[in-house]
């Protein structure tokens, strides 16, 4: 049967090993989710002009604008979500006025 022990040598976890990788990690997931979410807002709200409107070409436009807004809001870290949620607050009054 296999010994259990716990592991106390120099290849245990220690968080003074790679904390700031782990931080740097978790930054980077954040900042991914927020942008990723405020694209997805950009395509349902594009699809809800498209069909609440009937408006598939402005529909197509947006959804290409969200994908743009996600990619500007990646490459330049101090826009980050923001450049999303513009776009999505057109289409949010595309959709109440359009």
């Amino acid at each position: 049967m296999a010994d259990i022990t716990h592991a106390t040598d120099s290849a245990a976890y220690r968080p003074e090993m790679d904390g700031p990788s782990h931080e740097a990690t978790y930054r980077g997931f954040v900042t991914f989710v927020e942008i990723a979410t405020g694209v997805v807002i950009c395509w349902v709200l594009s699809l809800a002009v498209g069909g609440v409107r009937e408006a598939w070409i402005t529909a197509i436009v947006g959804v290409v604008l969200g994908g743009v807004a996600g990619a500007i809001g990646a490459l330049a870290p101090g826009i980050g979500w923001r450049a999303p949620a513009v776009v999505a607050a057109l289409l949010a009054l595309m959709l109440a006025f359009y």
